[in-house]
């Protein structure tokens, strides 16, 4: 069992450390501490904290890699065909919806119901009041390329409820889009080139394993 260092010893040798003699420039700090107090010396101690680190980064980026190059099954791809909430609570089913309405150049529908779907779930005004005007200056305001088709009416309410805003304050908007995506948009994408690759994909895989 290695000796413990008594607080006298342990004073010494903090003591003979700090007045040792200036070292050249380029040259390491001799081994001279039991533990490294500062992080500034290269003794085992410090080194080896340091590899851990490092492992621990490599370890990080290796799950962040791999969460990266996830697919989504054969099932979880045909429960989209079923269901256009399921694909929507689909990460995967929402990208490549997303890829799809790039196609036709409706894609803010989707990153506005995405939007309003964030701002539901916020409680602080300060940040609610702020999300209300990002939402109507990109996807509201006439003046926005990004406008999305609203109503005349839906569009009056939202003007109104600008002056106190609320987290629930585009919830009718919303569901006008969720609406105009799923009759429209929904049918066409399941029929596309898009989607029947991907599942084409999918099948292959299975008959491979």
């Amino acid at each position: 069992m290695p000796r413990s260092v008594s607080g006298v010893e342990m004073r010494k040798r903090q003591a003979a450390h700090i007045e040792a003699p200036p070292q050249a420039p380029g040259q390491p700090r001799p081994n001279t501490c039991c533990l490294c107090w500062c992080g500034c010396c290269k003794c085992l101690w410090n080194e080896d904290r340091m590899d851990r680190s490092d492992q621990q980064t490599c370890t990080k980026m290796d799950s962040i890699e791999a969460a990266e190059e996830q697919h989504p099954s054969l099932d979880e791809v045909l429960s989209w065909a079923r269901s256009f909430e399921m694909m929507l609570r689909s990460l995967e089913g929402r990208e490549i919806f997303r890829e799809f309405l790039r196609s036709e150049y409706s894609e803010d529908n989707l990153l506005f119901w995405l939007a309003c779907e964030e701002m539901k779930k916020e409680t602080n005004p300060s940040v609610v009041d702020e999300k209300a005007r990002i939402i109507y200056e990109d996807y509201v305001s006439i003046l926005s390329p990004k406008e999305v088709s609203l109503d005349s009416r839906v569009r009056e309410g939202i003007n109104q409820s600008l002056a106190e805003p609320s987290n629930l304050m585009y919830e009718e908007a919303q569901l006008q889009i969720y609406t105009l995506m799923h009759r429209d948009s929904y049918p066409r994408f399941l029929n596309s080139s898009v989607y029947r690759d991907l599942l084409g994909s999918r099948r292959r895989t299975c008959l491979d394993t």
